[in-house]
């Protein structure tokens, strides 16, 4: 199997082939894990901001042409990244103090061969060294490091000492058995007065630009989605942590409030009438088993699951609550099953983890394909990182995909082969139809809705001003997620794009915000949240797409696409278990990997005791080699 690009759907194909026995390569053109599903460090964003930017040509090299046979054609693959569009990005503070200032744990920039006391700069570096900026250490074949005990690169940089050997109890160990345990890394309350935020200037943003792991894509994990399903059941859930989504917020009439969702919130709430309470306890009842009361919304299937909820004696408030912040569709364009099915999945996953039905990785979103880029390393896959492949060379007679060419000429041959859709060329896509998602990352000095604890993770939907635009989905993340500094807070906005991300965004951004920090602002401005620096971006949508669309792909090349503007990852793992499933009907997707203890190796394979450990040439290669050729997952050793 070869895949290209390591995105979510790509990694959870690569660690179910690698799992079932398969022989797997995995290659990246881009230094990092992840692609538009990775992380990065503040500086780490910088410079993928100023590459996105440029989008500088590259140079074609037709060697590769030699390789191909008369027998055989060749399908070009694009090396151009058109996937990220309109990147423009804002600092609110003063920019210049930050020039000269070093980010913190950075590597030291290399001494001069030769040169006076190069010797010695290099023992201290070696003594001090971090780890480099890429999404996972570079491996050409073997396991990646994990995430605990030592520091993978851009999705989790600036970890230092928050990191927890496996070994120990961590606090926030997650996923391990199907009784998830949450990460109990809520901070004490802030010591600093919400009235008087801290002040955090550019500069410290710049030096602790290793504390933040800032996404390309927001989203949550539903605690009974698929996903989790996946990482529990493959026991990938091991490589990762989480944190609880504890508050899911509404914005009306201009402010930002809480919103009422498990039982107990409800009744604690000081929102809502003794009457209020009734009807949203009554509604909610009935969503949870609607399927057996079809007379209740039968005449209304061919309704909006808004004009449903009129006729149901809900108030305002109450029907403004379930269609934003518990079913978060649509206001015109959602059907009343699908507002239906919407709140009973939200229902459905209260209280498995705690009052809310999300979770969050700790580290941030790139930390899930890397977790499973470990799982394929640990069954022997092999990844290759800036290694970019120039084209596909498909059998003429056939029609079948023989091999890849790199860009070292080298030729690769595989029965199967995985590309990512950003890869294909223009003259593969001319019937696919794109859509795009819109995006804005910003960092704030204070949270949207200051309480006793400041660290806690926020889910927000910004209903839209005019009939028939998209709600912004809001992510609010603290410091103890580990994905940006102490003082500081992370804000995702996303929503499907009708223009550029910031034309679409920036409205939304100005309600809750405040902009203008340096300008004497009003009460009202006052209260709002500081913007320290802000980026907008719009990412493609490749959702969707059937592989029919795609002009003339061999059967077997599969293709996987980017992000989608969902909230949840359904959508990624579906694809992966479609594609894997096509390729091995007979095998299961993802099973546990054995313990330790459960491995029976075969009689050849087992050293004597007394032996002691040997570096003997006779016998190291010989049993490495069976253990590299060997299909049998048993025979995996850790």
């Amino acid at each position: 199997i070869v895949c290209v690009l390591s995105g979510l759907p790509e990694s959870i194909i690569a660690a179910a082939c690698a799992r079932s026995g398969q022989r797997v390569l995995h290659v990246d053109s881009k230094n990092y894990y992840g692609g538009n599903w990775a992380s990065f460090s503040f500086s780490g964003l910088l410079s993928w901001i100023k590459e996105n930017q440029q989008k500088t040509d590259i140079n074609e090299c037709e060697d590769w042409k030699k390789l191909i046979l008369e027998t055989e054609e060749v399908i070009s693959l694009s090396r151009k990244d058109k996937t990220i569009q309109h990147v423009e990005d804002f600092c609110f503070g003063d920019q210049d103090s930050a020039e000269d200032v070093e980010e913190a744990g950075a590597l030291p920039k290399l001494p001069v061969f030769g040169a006076p006391g190069a010797e010695g700069v290099a023992q201290e570096s070696e003594k001090e060294c971090p780890p480099v900026e890429s999404a996972l250490p570079e491996a050409e074949s073997g396991e990646p490091d994990k995430a605990t005990g030592t520091e993978p690169a851009t999705a989790t940089e600036g970890h230092d000492a928050e990191i927890t050997s496996e070994n120990e109890s961590s606090p926030s160990t997650a996923l391990d058995k199907p009784t998830l345990e949450l990460g109990k890394t809520e901070a004490a309350p802030s010591e600093i007065s919400a009235q008087e935020p801290k002040k955090i200037t550019y500069s410290q943003i710049v030096r602790e630009g290793r504390r933040f792991n800032i996404d390309l894509v927001s989203k949550l994990l539903y605690s009974r989605g698929l996903l989790i399903d996946l990482l529990i059941k493959s026991n990938v859930s091991r490589y990762a942590e989480f944190k609880n989504a504890a508050r899911i917020l509404a914005f009306r009439e201009g402010k930002v409030e809480q919103v009422p969702c498990s039982r107990a919130d409800v009744f604690n709430s000081r929102q809502l009438t003794m009457v209020e309470k009734r009807m949203l306890m009554k509604f909610l009842t009935f969503c949870l088993d609607y399927e057996q009361h079809p007379d209740e919304y039968q005449d209304y299937e061919n309704s909006t699951f808004a004009q449903f909820l009129r006729t149901r004696k809900l108030t305002p408030s109450l029907q403004h609550f379930i269609l934003h912040s518990i079913a978060m569709v649509s206001e015109t364009d959602c059907s009343t099953l699908e507002g239906l099915q919407a709140t009973k999945k939200f229902l459905q996953c209260l209280g498995r983890y705690g009052n809310t039905p999300f979770l969050f990785p700790l580290y941030g979103q790139g930390e899930i394909p890397q977790c499973f880029c470990r799982m394929c390393a640990v069954f022997g896959g092999i990844y290759c990182l800036r290694h970019s492949v120039q084209c596909l060379v498909v059998d003429k007679e056939s029609g079948r995909c023989k091999a890849i060419v790199d860009h070292f000429g080298q030729r690769i041959s595989a029965n199967y082969f995985i590309v990512e859709d950003s890869y294909l060329s223009e003259s593969v896509c001319t019937k696919v139809c794109y859509r795009q998602i819109s995006r804005a990352v910003l960092i704030t000095d204070q949270s949207l809705l200051n309480t006793d604890s400041e660290q806690q993770v926020s889910i927000l939907t910004v209903p839209p001003v005019d009939p028939g635009k998209p709600a912004v989905c809001v992510i609010e993340l603290c410091s103890s997620t580990m994905t940006c500094m102490k003082d500081t807070y992370l804000v995702h906005l996303t929503c499907p794009s009708t223009k550029t991300a910031r034309e679409d965004l920036e409205p939304v951004v100005q309600k809750l915000f405040n902009l203008n920090p340096e300008k004497e602002a009003e009460n009202e401005e006052l209260e709002k949240p500081r913007v320290l620096w802000a980026v907008y971006f719009n990412m493609r949508d490749s959702s969707g797409v059937e592989k029919s669309s795609y002009d003339g792909l061999p059967s077997n090349v599969y293709v996987c696409s980017g992000p989608d503007s969902a909230l949840g990852n359904d959508c990624a793992v579906k694809q992966a278990e479609t594609i894997f499933q096509e390729m091995f009907p007979a095998e299961e997707f993802c099973p546990a990997p054995p313990n330790p203890e459960d491995i029976i190796y075969d009689e050849d394979e087992i050293v004597p005791e007394e032996s002691g450990f040997s570096n003997s040439p006779e016998t190291k290669p010989e049993s490495a080699t069976e253990e590299s050729s060997s299909g049998d997952s048993a025979a995996v050793k850790k």
